[in-house]
């Protein structure tokens, strides 16, 4: 059956999608940022440039899944026209930095993802950068490994049975951050050279909250330990899955003056998911770019567990949240004293006292 299954696919690539993607990929300009799957459908943005995903969750790009080489022509294409570079620091630096990228972590296994990430913000080009991780964990696993330029802070956890609560890694960046604009950044990201240069191109726009992701590439196991250990390039190997849609997740951008108006992260979220997709509708208050047209790398890492059985609490969270209109949100979050290094708000050691 999956093997019928399988082949069936592929043919109804070859017929109905391979031309589309060869057109797109070898078309002067950016008509690649345009390809999606068959029954999916891309808003346009007001200046042409860039595309929003109009439909609501995530999703793979189809045809590359069962045409590789299809994947591997995209993310050639994404990356020479945005290319990432890895640098072991920043070539200028600033006690005023126009962009503070804030990245929380805990434990040792992801290590090499954070370091890898860390290259790939100090290769920002077109904008000044600083970078600060927020370790989260019972032991400091970071120190001795961060580069020079990198800003630490260590908030072990107020009792051990605390989950991750990214909202309140988040939520303390912020509280250090010197940059006006912020960005929200997973360990595992890595980011083309002119990521910061294109935000603040929209933030003197006008805009306050933005999602410049076009394609998210995930790579391989195999092909992210070559890329730790530098023997590996980019664009030599055919990524695993190509995602779509990542509106709240991964990487975001926000000003602090927006960050502060819509009350932060929720730090009732304690455990995995639900609190980036809880702050982008909140976001959506703000002044939004949401038009997507770069592209980012995502390094392979074992998939959460528990991401997504449907008891997840935080998940079961955040749908009883969308139910209630932002704004009600957001003045009750702002009555709320968040980013506290003791801990999140309300936390009692058997969940968030709410």
């Amino acid at each position: 059956m999956n093997v019928f299954y399988t082949g069936k696919a592929l043919l109804g690539v070859l017929l109905k999608d391979w031309r589309y993607y060869r057109r797109a990929l070898n078309a002067q300009g950016r008509a690649y940022l345009t390809l999606c799957n068959r029954t999916e459908r891309l808003e346009t943005a007001p200046d042409g440039n860039g595309y929003r995903c109009d439909w609501r969750y995530t999703s793979d790009l189809h045809a590359p899944k069962h045409l590789p080489s299809l994947g591997l022509k995209l993310l050639c294409r994404a990356l020479a026209d945005h290319p990432i570079q890895r640098l072991p620091e920043p070539r200028a630096t600033s006690a005023s930095p126009d962009i503070s990228f804030i990245i929380g972590h805990r434990g040792g296994e992801r290590l090499p993802h954070l370091l890898t990430t860390l290259e790939s913000i100090a290769g920002q080009e077109g904008a000044s950068v600083e970078c600060l991780v927020v370790e989260q964990d019972q032991q400091a696993h970071l120190f001795g490994y961060l580069p020079a330029w990198v800003r630490y802070l260590y908030t072990p956890p107020p009792t051990p049975d605390l989950p991750y609560c990214r909202a309140w890694a988040f939520n303390i960046g912020v509280r250090h951050a010197r940059g006006s604009v912020l960005v929200l950044h997973d360990n595992d990201m890595l980011v083309p050279t002119d990521y910061a240069a294109r935000i603040l191109q929209h933030i003197r726009q006008g805009y306050e909250a933005l999602n410049l992701k076009r394609f998210v590439f995930y790579l391989s196991e195999a092909h992210s330990r070559g890329v730790f250990a530098g023997t590996a390039e980019l664009m030599k190997r055919v990524p695993e899955t190509i995602v779509q849609n990542l509106e709240a997740g991964g990487s975001i951008a926000i000003t602090r003056e927006g960050y502060e108006r819509i009350g932060g992260f929720d730090e009732a979220f304690v455990g995995w998911g639900g609190e980036d997709n809880e702050f982008w509708e909140r976001a959506h208050t703000l002044k939004v770019w949401p038009y997507g047209y770069l592209s980012l790398v995502h390094l392979w890492h074992p998939s959460q567990p528990g991401k997504y059985q449907p008891d997840n609490p935080t998940l079961r969270r955040h749908r009883e949240l969308s139910e209630i209109p932002a704004n009600e949100r957001i003045a009750r979050l702002r009555t709320l004293v968040q980013g506290e290094m003791a801990g999140p708000q309300g936390w009692t050691g058997k969940g968030p006292a709410r």
